[in-house]
């Protein structure tokens, strides 16, 4: 790819960097597409993410992404940055509040679901009024989590054999 030109350009090669782990290289990306373009919350939450992944600027980055999760807050990609930069800076309880957010919004958010395992956070309880370890609880749970199961394959689309 030739010399990036636009905030687009920069914002791709912010993204692929960030996921390749090369942080410094990210972070001048991203910050270059905010500048050229910082009415784009996508621009902003990234911007935003990598600057409290790599500067630890905690306020800076979370008024960024706050901003585009106002901004876009049917994009559960914004709440999910913003649970990343809390995560990162030691804030583990907002952290799954804005990843819980986000699965609100996209409840079969693959990302958002592989970071609540890697956090190790269960479901809560079917009945909240009881103990975890109650076995009713235990048992509706079960049943629940069968049911969820069920219910999503059937909405998985088959192969039909001629």
């Amino acid at each position: 790819m030739e010399s990036p030109h636009s905030a687009d350009d920069h914002y791709r090669l912010g993204r692929s960097a960030l996921d390749a782990g090369e942080m410094q290289q990210a972070v001048v990306h991203l910050q270059t597409a905010y500048r050229l373009d910082a009415a784009t919350p996508l621009y902003r939450s990234y911007y935003g993410l990598a600057l409290g992944l790599v500067e630890r600027r905690l306020e800076r980055a979370i008024t960024l992404c706050r901003s585009a999760a106002t901004e876009e807050f049917f994009n559960p990609v914004h709440f999910h940055n913003l649970a990343r930069v809390h995560l990162a800076c030691g804030f583990k309880a907002e952290a799954i509040r804005y990843l819980r957010r986000g699965l609100m919004i996209d409840p079969g958010n693959a990302e958002i679901a592989a970071e609540m395992r890697r956090m190790g956070i269960r479901r809560r309880p079917a009945l909240g009024f009881l103990r975890r370890r109650n076995p009713f609880n235990r048992l509706l749970g079960r049943l629940l989590a069968r049911v969820q199961l069920r219910s999503e394959t059937e909405t998985t689309p088959t192969a039909v054999s001629a």
